[in-house]
């Protein structure tokens, strides 16, 4: 007999599941608004977000007029979220707080839908327009909630996203050096450094910016290069100020002195060529 009790226990899970199945197929067929709302919940309540989250869409229309809808709209927004569809999770959060603005969840909505923006801004690598639309509403956020119990929170994201914005910039200005785009490279770097003064790649891009000058000149056609030797060393003088103990000093040093020594030519060249 005991051979016969591993297929029954899998027989009598079969039969449970499908009866759980056919209880749920049931309720999506009710027309017992009630009924659902209450399954809903229970499901909502047990973490089975799909069943509540399928349950509450058809419900939202049934409900509307009635106090059971602003909870149903609510917890609706909440199995996206908890399902990962944060970009519609942002979405019906928002659509929440503007349709309830004075809900005991209005608050909490809104930080939810900066939270599901939040999770939905992508890696640094890629475009980062989801980035700036999360940033834009958890500043709303903040100006609106000031004293909020989430505003540390909130904080953190903006700061975490800040920095995704930061090396976004910062390998963007790089790429332009790395693929000899030098004028690109000083433009792109330099902006980079306005945008981020306190930057943790500040030397690193101070350093890369004298670098693409410096080879941005060498290839100039030579009515340019004096100005461009000139920029260069104008750029060395300011990394040496900033960074005075940097790794990268000698080679700076060299990249001064060749541009000076070339400065130096090309001013000698212009005099003689005026005499």
């Amino acid at each position: 007999m005991l051979s016969f009790r591993p297929a029954f226990f899998v027989l009598l899970l079969s039969t449970l599941l499908l009866g759980s199945c056919s209880g749920y197929q049931k309720l999506l067929k009710s027309t017992d608004v009630n009924k659902k709302y209450e399954a809903a919940i229970q499901y909502y309540e047990k973490e089975d977000f799909f069943k509540a989250g399928t349950l509450l869409e058809e419900l939202i229309p049934l409900l509307r007029g009635r106090p059971e809808a602003e909870k149903a709209q609510f917890y609706f927004a909440n199995t996206n979220y908890r399902q990962r569809n944060y970009t519609l999770a942002a979405y019906y959060f928002k659509t929440f707080h503007d349709t309830y603005p004075n809900s005991e969840f209005a608050q909490e909505a809104y930080f939810m839908q900066a939270k599901s923006l939040f999770k939905d801004s992508p890696e640094f690598q890629l475009d980062q327009t989801n980035t700036y639309t999360a940033l834009e509403v958890i500043q709303e956020f903040l100006n609106r909630y000031p004293e909020s119990k989430f505003r540390t929170e909130v904080e953190g994201m903006s700061q975490e996203l800040q920095k995704k914005l930061e090396n976004k910039a910062f390998l963007s200005a790089k790429l332009y050096y790395d693929l000899r785009y030098y004028q690109s490279a000083v433009t792109a770097l330099t902006n980079f450094q306005q945008q981020y003064p306190a930057s943790a790649y500040g030397e690193q891009a101070a350093f890369l910016k004298l670098s693409a000058q410096f080879d941005l000149a060498t290839e100039s056609v030579a009515e340019k290069q004096l100005e461009r030797y000139n920029e260069t060393l104008a750029f060395y003088q300011s990394f040496i100020d900033t960074f005075p103990q940097s790794k990268q000093l000698k080679d700076a040093e060299k990249m001064y002195d060749n541009a000076r020594v070339a400065a130096d030519k090309l001013k000698a060249a212009d005099t003689a060529a005026v005499k």
